[in-house]
């Protein structure tokens, strides 16, 4: 089967247009680690709810679809390695203080909140998948999508990878580059362009830290003349190539 990419979408603080990035992809750096849009696009009695997680994610899943006929009808997978965790952590901050809990801020903390925000906003009833697969999320959710694919592959899977920075009480306890960020690509079986080619390997024994999220690094490689690109993390090497 051979899987290519229809459309992409990404938001950054600094990087919020396709030409932003197309001149990052050229001139890579870390990503800021502060900043959400301000998701006019969604109905007000949803964006007062959003996280910032939320919003971001939201604005690219909206911008990649392009209309709401695709939006209605695309199946969707949402990663993130840390969900709206932040919220969380201020949840269970106001449990030791003994304060009231807001059932509203609790609703929108679960790790399919995006999945689920986007099913109302987009009037889109598919099938949808969460996840989070520490640093491998990125390539975890593109094989979700891939699986979507091999099994229905007449429809696109649009697959949602997005984080913001961790709070500083957990913050310290991993390694990563600290980016709020998402990317959303709609994967299309059969399609035109290059075709992408997925790759799982064992872990290098020497691995550099990473400057910028792995879901900027495709990015980065699809964008970019590249003919190929390795992710490196702790338990795998994710080989990437356009045929």
């Amino acid at each position: 089967m051979k899987v290519g990419i229809s459309r992409w979408q990404a938001w950054a603080p600094q990087q919020q247009s396709t030409a932003d990035w197309e001149s990052w992809a050229g001139d890579p750096r870390p990503l800021s680690s502060d900043g959400a849009p301000d998701g006019r696009f969604l109905p007000p009695m949803l964006r007062r709810r959003c996280t910032p997680l939320s919003k971001i994610m939201l604005k690219v899943a909206f911008d990649c679809c392009g209309d709401d006929e695709r939006r209605a009808g695309v199946r969707t997978v949402f990663a993130s390695r840390h969900g709206s965790i932040n919220e969380s952590i201020e949840l269970l901050e106001c449990v030791v203080r003994r304060e009231r809990v807001s059932p509203a801020k609790f609703s929108h903390t679960v790790h399919n909140a995006q999945a689920g925000l986007f099913s109302i906003a987009a009037g889109n009833r598919e099938a949808s998948s969460s996840l989070a697969g520490r640093e491998d999320t990125f390539g975890c959710g593109l094989l979700e999508s891939l699986a979507h694919l091999q099994r229905e592959p007449e429809r696109p899977v649009l697959l949602v990878v997005g984080d913001v920075p961790l709070a500083p009480r957990f913050a310290a306890l991993i390694q990563e580059p600290p980016a709020s960020y998402a990317v959303a690509l709609l994967l299309e079986a059969n399609g035109g362009g290059p075709a992408l080619r997925v790759d799982l390997r064992p872990a290098s024994a020497e691995r550099s830290a990473p400057s910028w999220p792995a879901a900027a690094e495709f990015l980065r490689f699809w964008i970019s003349d590249d003919p190929s690109v390795e992710i490196q993390t702790p338990r795998h090497a994710w080989a990437f190539t356009k045929h």
